[in-house]
């Protein structure tokens, strides 16, 4: 199971160092970020590549090999299997590594390069927006944070146990300047996440940020769960294995019979009616709708005439009834705020077989609520991954008992133009928020 630690702030706040040292202490991987925007400034620098280059850049990013290896309790950085760590401290590199940092494509490149490290594994990271872009919802969020002069003199230091000899006035500048192209960036700037926990290290010690982050990672680690029944138990490790998506008869059976039962339960009691446009007959579609109720992804199921596959948090199916309906109807249990992989490539498979994917952007059932910062970017994913148009959905009314429930389907949204391997959060934002204007639009 991946686990996230991310360490975000300023340049010379000690990250590099506290991620090594309790990485090593915990027994997380240590993933230098910022050491990979180093490696293709190098590789651009050897090649007499400019920053404006966009075509030859995106040749360096297509062919380079950046790796981390650890000899005799050294942490190595390898570009193009030669090592560079000594290289990609050198003053060259400084002084245009933060410039190479803020171009869009390389930032897309190496955010999507770190998350693929990350897969699977307990890591601890440190940059300026892993917290925010590249892992927005790791499990642990540290923002490290020191005077400009602080983290001069630190600098300093490492530079000369390192055999780097550039004056403490050109650091001091340098990181100033450096400073404030990370906080103005159009491109993932660097900013405290807002779950995240601050520490000003200005008057600190190596040892004393090293304990208090460890402090935090450990209560974050045994942070204790709400207790379950043994009846919960059982059904949270049936849901960790997993059911099987098989259609077999049976299960077709049971979800006919179960589908005739809800639907005729909705008529009666919510007065439900289909209208606007017909979701298609064939191919793969996302259905996205406002998340009003408990009671309203049965009734985009149960109202379609085609199978919708529903992704839902997995919390829910720890009840014995919903947990029979979830493997009934092929539910996809996610687990909310972390990289569910298994889930993931479920609906990317539902997708390529031509099925269709239910999803709500909205994440939780707070009605419409479109720029508060609750819009997921789950259904964007799948959506810049596969290039699937998203059929919207407007429901409307409360289902309260014997009062109307409509939904009202929109045109098939084509988001073509975005598909891409390797998304970035701009696209995803926008993507998402086209979703929602147009099912907004439905509720009216």
């Amino acid at each position: 199971m991946t686990f996230v630690v991310a360490i975000d702030g300023p340049a010379g706040t000690g990250k590099g160092t506290i991620t090594q040292l309790v990485g090593n202490k915990l027994n997380l991987i240590n993933i230098d970020t910022g050491a990979t925007y180093r490696c293709v400034t190098l590789e651009m620098i050897r090649k007499g590549i400019h920053i404006d280059e966009e075509d030859k850049i995106l040749k360096i990013l297509d062919t380079i090999k950046i790796d981390f290896k650890k000899e005799n309790g050294k942490e190595l950085v390898f570009l193009n299997d030669e090592d560079v760590t000594s290289e990609i401290r050198n003053k060259e590199v400084n002084e245009l590594v933060s410039q190479v940092s803020h171009i869009p494509i390389v930032r897309n490149n190496m955010a999507n390069f770190q998350r693929k490290l990350a897969e699977g594994k307990r890591v601890i990271m440190e940059g300026r927006d892993i917290g925010t872009n590249v892992f927005p919802n790791a499990d642990v969020k540290i923002y490290l944070d020191a005077t400009a002069e602080e983290r001069a003199n630190r600098r300093l230091k490492q530079n000369k146990e390192q055999g780097i000899d550039i004056p403490y006035e050109e650091i001091l500048e340098n990181i100033k300047f450096r400073d404030n192209n990370d906080k103005t960036s159009t491109v993932a700037p660097l900013k405290q996440a807002e779950d995240a926990v601050y520490i000003d290290t200005t008057n600190m010690t190596i040892e004393q940020v090293e304990n208090r982050v460890i402090e935090i990672i450990n209560e974050k680690q045994t942070k204790k769960e709400p207790k379950l029944t043994k009846k919960e138990e059982r059904i949270q490790k049936k849901i960790q294995r997993r059911y099987s998506y098989k259609d077999t008869k049976w299960k077709l059976f049971k979800r006919k019979i179960v589908k005739a039962v809800i639907l005729a339960f909705y008529k009666i009691v919510y007065r439900i009616e289909v209208v606007g446009e017909k979701i298609p007959d064939e191919g793969a579609y996302i259905i996205c709708g406002n998340h009003v109720s408990f009671f309203d992804p049965p009734a985009v199921v149960t109202t379609s005439k085609r199978h919708i596959n529903m992704v839902a948090k997995e919390d829910l199916l720890r009840s014995s009834i919903l947990y029979w309906l979830g493997s009934t109807f092929n539910v996809i249990p996610i687990k909310r705020d972390s990289q569910d992989i298994d889930s993931m490539k479920r609906c990317l498979e539902i997708l390529k077989n031509n099925e269709i994917l239910g999803i709500y952007p909205e994440g939780t059932r707070n009605g419409l609520k479109k720029n508060n910062g609750k819009v997921k970017n789950g259904a964007a994913f799948f959506v810049a991954r596969t290039g699937v148009p998203v059929i919207p959905v407007g429901i409307k009314g409360s289902f309260k008992p014997f009062t109307k429930v409509t939904l009202n389907y929109g045109k098939p949204l084509d988001f073509s133009q975005y598909q891409t391997k390797k998304p970035d959060k701009e696209t995803l934002d926008k993507i998402s928020e086209e979703i929602m204007d147009n099912i907004i639009k439905l509720t009216k």
